[in-house]
């Protein structure tokens, strides 16, 4: 019963399939890179640098010194400039200029790496037919997500130079949710919508989504920790200021405030939903041993632990070293990981369609 099982888990994959597969991957990397380039804009200061959207023109920065000028002069005219970056260069506006440029660029490279093959594959009969309506509504998310980059950005062009937590929150859950889905459908056309080990595994496999499910809810605090700016306060650990809870925990009323609003609460509730991940993925680990599991889904859930630990220590490392952008970003790209390795245990464990 269990070898039946396992060999069906395995979906022999034809030259089209291959093709769909290949194309994917590619997407996936690509919006992995997006994510990271986009913590990167965020730690540079960068996104509010540019301060007009040109969805489908903008491909090619300023050109010469007039146009660069006059790209400076627009920035003066809006608060960041007038109130954190006044008195700076042209060169120190072009360095901060070039990390938002890459990042819109990067979004149109990654519009056209889907939308064009998708279309050709679909002429070519090469995707699945049940599958293509999942990957319009992917293709439709990343349009989305152009418009709620700008959305993002509109909140910091007013009085205060920064944008919206809420809506950098929403940027980034947009953007894992969009990895997410890229990521499912691969492994839909590796090993097949229901691959996984059998299903008298319950506990293993209600474990692996609830700890699936706590990695998301951690993306979602990481977006109000950046948007904060809550990584660089209280930069001791594993106390806070000297205490496990920081003393200003409680400031706002009403207090649900707090767990919005308050960089301090934001960050203390980063760090223990961390722990409580670490926790997880060791039962995690515990309860899957000895179980007749299939060789993938071992090798997954001893990636996710492992990866874990890394990303915890990449989170200790960013903090005590109040967040530069190198580790910041690595913890980005760690976060992303962290969810990929989630995603895969997940799907290996689902249950065979009854």
């Amino acid at each position: 019963m269990t070898t039946e099982f396992q060999d069906r888990s395995a979906v022999p994959a034809s030259d089209g399939r291959k093709l769909v597969i290949g194309w994917l991957v590619l997407v996936a990397l690509l919006v992995f890179a997006m994510i990271v380039l986009g913590g990167v804009t965020r730690l540079t200061n960068s996104g509010l640098s540019m301060t007009d959207w040109k969805p489908i023109t903008g491909w090619l920065p300023p050109l010469g010194h007039e146009a660069w000028m006059a790209e400076f002069e627009r920035y003066k005219a809006f608060p960041e400039y007038q109130k954190i970056n006044k008195g700076m260069s042209l060169s120190e506006f072009q360095g901060i200029y070039a990390f938002e440029f890459a990042h819109r660029v990067l979004g149109r490279i990654i519009g056209i790496a889907f939308f064009v093959p998708f279309v050709l594959l679909l002429l070519f009969r090469k995707i699945p037919r049940a599958m293509a309506p999942r990957l319009a509504l992917l293709f439709v998310l990343g349009a989305l997500q152009g418009g709620m980059g700008w959305f993002m950005v509109m909140s910091g062009l007013v009085d205060n130079p920064d944008v919206s937590h809420y809506r950098l929150t929403a940027h980034l859950a947009l953007a894992s949710l969009i990895f997410s889905a890229l990521l499912w459908t691969i492994f839909d056309l590796l090993r097949g919508p229901y691959a996984g080990s059998p299903s008298a595994h319950g506990a293993v496999r209600r474990t692996a989504w609830g700890l699936l499910a706590l990695i998301a809810l951690q993306i979602v605090i990481g977006g109000f920790v950046a948007g904060l700016n809550a990584g660089f306060i209280y930069t001791d650990w594993p106390l806070m200021g000297g205490t496990f809870l920081p003393a200003d925990m409680f400031d706002l009323a009403p207090l649900y405030h707090n767990f919005l609003e308050n960089p301090s609460t934001v960050q203390f509730v980063h760090r223990m939903v961390g722990y409580a991940i670490a926790g997880l993925s060791i039962w995690l680990y515990l309860i899957s041993r000895g179980r007749d599991l299939s060789a993938p889904a071992r090798l997954g859930i001893a990636a996710l632990v492992t990866m874990v630990f890394v990303q915890v220590f990449l989170g200790i490392l960013t903090l005590l070293y109040v967040v530069p952008v190198t580790l910041g970003a690595a913890h980005q790209a760690g976060g992303m990981l962290v969810l990929a390795f989630a995603l895969f245990v997940a799907h290996e464990l689902r249950a065979e369609r009854a």
